[in-house]
């Protein structure tokens, strides 16, 4: 007998009167306390990195701590969350093989939970702003469309969720080489694209939430090439290139689930793209790449000059001038 009705195996539509406050669970909607919360960057994440008391600005220019951000949880929901963060932080202590051996669907539940909660978070904050941001979240009906899109495959957070012949998003796990890494734990992301990447150690976390796995089709061959220890130069090159291309991303799919019967253990959606005459991407500017590039590059002081130095071919330090990838042990080049 299977311990869900059709009820539970029916996605729960917050958008259905816009009820993404602190009274309900983020996930079924069941009402909650001011006790039934769970954090956005899980306890074992804030304990291992140091993380708690540290700040991150919101796009209204205030700041709010890790340990604030939450996230309103019914106690039914939260065994399965704290089962999810049980094995991801088994996997991230052991490194980047350990973290591809979850599996994409799991890895993109455990992104996609913290990328939702600073989404909705920097929502709430545009409702009083220290500073309004000058392009609000809110009035992007085209970023809400995508939103919109991507929380229902949230739900296998709830119950058990299957894919039908599509991946709910493009996941990259890399491996930084140590040698020259200094910077144990970093997030960040691009709102506008539903892009959130995470560094713990020697992995580097990249997913595009919106896209139901066409940037990592696309990708396939650089991804293939990345599989190896990364200078975090190179990483940040890596990034860029899913970044921009997120942000080329031309369509947003439509996600169905099917109606749930009795006996049924598993939630099963289907994807469509709307259009199939419609181009997957807008076509790839080096000009505008190699922008997105270079501000991934600042901290290494290469500047957007000589990423442009051939207009043609940005600047690239995954791939030597031949196209092959590139070995490189550190950066700057350090010469004999």
């Amino acid at each position: 007998m299977s311990p869900y009705s059709p009820a539970d195996l029916t996605p729960y539509d917050p958008f259905d009167g816009l009820r993404f406050g602190f009274d309900s669970c983020f996930l079924s909607g069941q009402p909650t306390t001011a006790a039934d919360t769970v954090p956005v960057f899980a306890d074992w994440l804030q304990a291992r990195y140091q993380l708690a008391e540290r700040s991150i600005q919101l796009l209204d220019h205030s700041s709010i701590t890790y340990k604030e951000l939450r996230l309103p949880l019914s106690p039914a929901v939260r065994p399965r969350i704290e089962a999810l963060e049980q094995e991801v932080a088994a996997a991230a202590a052991q490194g980047p093989e350990a973290l591809r051996a979850l599996g994409d669907d799991k890895l993109f539940l455990w992104l996609g939970k913290m990328f939702y909660g600073i989404f909705i978070t920097e929502l709430f904050k545009e409702q009083d702003p220290l500073i309004k941001p000058k392009y609000p979240l809110a009035e992007n009906a085209a970023l809400l469309r995508k939103f919109q899109a991507f929380y229902p495959l949230l739900q296998g957070l709830r119950v058990p969720v299957e894919y039908a012949d599509f991946a709910p998003g493009s996941i990259f796990v890399l491996e930084v080489d140590p040698a020259e890494d200094v910077t144990p734990f970093e997030y960040d992301d691009d709102l506008n694209t539903l892009v959130f990447s995470i560094k713990l150690d020697r992995a580097v976390l990249i997913v595009t939430l919106g896209d139901i796995g066409m940037i990592r089709q696309a990708m396939g061959k650089v991804y293939a090439d990345a599989r190896r220890p990364l200078h975090p130069v190179q990483v940040a090159e890596f990034k860029a290139r899913v970044y921009y291309a997120a942000h080329l991303l031309s369509v947003v799919p439509d996600i169905y689930p099917r109606r749930a019967k009795p006996g049924d253990t598993t939630l099963v959606f289907d994807a469509l793209i709307d259009d199939i005459n419609t181009s997957v991407f807008h076509p790839w500017e080096n000009f505008a790449y190699s922008q997105a590039l270079a501000e991934l590059w600042l901290r290494w002081g290469i500047s957007l000059e000589e990423v442009r130095r051939n207009p043609e071919m940005p600047m690239s330090l995954l791939y030597d001038e031949e196209g092959q990838p590139r070995q490189l042990a550190s950066w700057p080049v350090k010469v004999s």
